[in-house]
């Protein structure tokens, strides 16, 4: 990584200068989205001049005390000495994040460019007490940041992934120690189960069950998420292909933004249907939106051949990300699921619930189906099929459950009709 040795030393000397920790500094990560579009769109040495641009702003936006440095491709790392609260750290980040509102000309000829800053911020002494600890937790802010849709995000010192063990994940990926489950979802004019979205779950020997949000980044942050997506595809694929008695059963799986932008990810997929015996329009890979704001070109390339092979698209927690009409129009989506944020709010709230039916409006006009996430109630289920969404999923409809019950039942149950299954839950009336 470029410059870590740099990096570390000048934290090294921030810290030699803090010793007794009564002044506090911060490190902060700064992620810039869109060099690498801007480089692949325009070339590299426009690519390159836009890198020092970026990094002369950030040097500009702070103090001559602070230290900047470039840590790699769309990412710089700044050593802030003296801020020892959050408030004082926030200040700094604010004034930082404006200097990224207006668009910045690279060279005559060229569009202005629209950069876009996210934080991860870390202080000493309350974050780590060592440079490499204040490095990680402040990619790891960056990356929780990233993953929500913020601006920018401070460490949290109660979030399970900083105690992950990086051996642990990595055996029980190769071992096949994680489950997967499904979680039904719905057609909801027709009150019958279509299909299901594959989740992973873990139980870790130390830490017993660890949330899908803390591996899974955890697994992003230290490069396993090639492995985790490998396991994802095969294990739940598996039990695909035992529902071939049952026709026309969906399956989603989640396809994480660090794969698509590299390569082989089409390739493992169109692999592992060709192993597995199943056909390619029973499987919907989805991508969220955050996916749209790393490398757009790469993420379009992998997602077009699996369309063009036949796999369906969703882009996942729709509404509360990067997703412009632009780059919608770009991607070769088949649905968009609305974030439950949006969803939950539906049954009380009429701006929201204005709001949601605009976007279902939205999405099939474009030709794209609709699905709901978080559908916790009847009311906000009878709003959604009031407003003609195609799809739904949530507690109320059916809870998340070991693939390997939820095949176990269904093996013995008759389709209720073509594409259908009958419920395992109570669900709707």
């Amino acid at each position: 990584m470029l410059n870590r040795e740099a990096i570390q030393a000048a934290i090294a000397r921030r810290l030699d200068a803090d010793a007794d920790g009564t002044s506090g500094f911060a490190v902060v990560v700064v992620c810039v989205r869109g060099l690498r579009e801007l480089a692949i769109r325009c070339g590299g040495a426009l690519g390159e001049q836009a890198e020092t641009g970026v990094a002369q702003l950030i040097r500009e936006s702070l103090r001559s005390v602070d230290a900047v440095f470039q840590s790699g491709d769309e990412t710089f790392v700044a050593v802030l000495p003296g801020l020892r609260s959050r408030n004082n750290a926030l200040l700094a980040a604010a004034g930082l994040l404006a200097r990224f509102e207006q668009p910045r000309t690279v060279a005559p000829g060229v569009p202005p460019w629209q950069a876009r800053a996210v934080l991860g911020i870390a202080l000493y002494p309350q974050d780590g007490i060592d440079a490499d600890a204040l490095w990680r937790n402040a990619h790891t802010a960056a990356d929780q940041a990233l993953r929500r849709g913020d601006r920018y995000a401070f460490h949290d010192p109660l979030n399970t992934c900083a105690n992950i063990d990086y051996d642990e994940l990595r055996d029980a990926i190769e071992t096949n120690r994680l489950v997967a489950y499904f979680q039904p979802i719905w057609n909801l004019a027709q009150s019958r189960i279509v299909g299901v979205e594959s989740l992973a779950r873990w139980t870790s020997r130390t830490l017993g069950p660890v949330s899908p949000d803390d591996f899974v980044t955890f697994a992003e942050q230290n490069d396993l998420i090639a492995s985790l997506t490998r396991w994802s595809i095969h294990a739940t694929l598996r039990y695909v292909s035992a529902l071939r008695g049952l026709p026309g059963c969906r399956v989603s799986v989640n396809l994480s933004p660090r794969t698509l932008s590299r390569g082989g990810v089409a390739e493992q997929v169109l692999d592992a249907l060709n192993i597995w015996g199943v056909a390619p329009e029973l499987v919907v890979a989805e991508v969220t939106e955050t996916a749209l704001a790393r490398d757009v070109d790469a993420v379009v390339r992998v997602l077009r051949t699996l369309r063009e092979h036949g796999v369906r698209v969703a882009i996942d927690d729709f509404g509360v990300g990067y997703a412009s009409i632009t780059y919608l129009s770009k991607f070769p989506a088949s649905e968009l699921k609305i974030d439950k944020s949006l969803v939950a709010h539906i049954a009380g709230d009429s701006r929201m619930a204005r709001l949601v039916d605009s976007i279902i409006r939205f999405a099939h006009n474009l030709g794209l189906e609709t699905t709901a996430e978080g559908i916790e109630n009847e009311d906000t289920r009878v709003r959604l099929q009031e407003m003609g969404c195609d799809f739904g999923q949530g507690f109320h409809l059916g809870r998340p459950e070991p693939a390997a019950d939820f095949i176990a039942r269904h093996a013995l149950e008759a389709a209720t009709g073509p594409g259908g299954l009958e419920p395992a839950t109570r669900g709707p009336a």
